[in-house]
């Protein structure tokens, strides 16, 4: 696993959701809109249910 430092203004902890047919997404709040942000994967991602 790779490590990084990141100076920011606050985290948040979120679990990425299915969007659509293909994408996914995080919600983040909406006074955040308009700033720069940074996403981090933390985990491997879940196998695909058949």
């Amino acid at each position: 696993m790779a490590s990084f430092t990141v100076e920011g203004q606050e985290a948040l902890d979120r679990e990425v959701k299915p969007f659509g047919s293909g994408g996914a997404h995080i919600t983040i709040p909406k006074r955040w809109i308009g700033a720069d942000v940074k996403v981090v994967r933390t985990s491997e991602p879940a196998e695909p249910e058949e």
